[in-house]
């Protein structure tokens, strides 16, 4: 896992513990950059799950997203999760990506971000979501990092 300090002179970077807790208990949203065909940044504000056993990054979206169209054309993405509630940290870093486009598959690590951020599968906003994946209409990015770059104003 490789670690940048995002802000040298300021704060501290995160250690490798303190950023899979980060991102594995953080209900921040997951800014997704990503490059159109134009070759114009978008960024897409994204729920994700974290999974540290493979150091991923999980995003569910629409078959027929811009993010998925952007990311059919060039893998690369870049991302931002960070809390802004004083003192702000944070975590961004670029990665390659894949798609994943079976439900089976998917279904299970939707669930987990439905739980992540709805706090049940129960939620009506979560039965919806999950409908879309059993039936093929979303899909599911897994985000393979290459690196990450931390920061921690708590720590000095």
């Amino acid at each position: 896992m490789k670690i940048i300090h995002a802000t040298p002179g300021m704060g501290a970077p995160m250690d490798e513990q303190e950023l899979r807790n980060f991102l594995s208990t953080s209900k921040q949203n997951c800014r997704l950059g990503t490059v159109d065909e134009l070759g114009d940044p978008n960024v897409h504000p994204v729920w994700f799950i974290y999974e540290p056993r493979s150091e991923k990054i999980y995003i569910n979206t629409n078959v027929d997203s811009r993010k998925i169209a952007n990311v059919r054309k060039r893998d690369t993405v870049y991302f931002c999760i960070d809390d802004e509630a004083m003192p702000v940290k944070g975590v961004k870093g670029k990665g390659k990506t894949k798609i994943s486009e079976n439900p089976k598959d998917n279904l299970p690590i939707v669930e987990k971000i439905m739980i992540k951020y709805l706090g049940s599968v129960d939620h009506p906003t979560a039965r919806s979501i999950l409908e879309t994946v059993k039936s093929g209409k979303s899909i599911l990015l897994e985000i393979s990092p290459s690196y990450f770059s931390t920061w921690d104003f708590g720590k000095y």
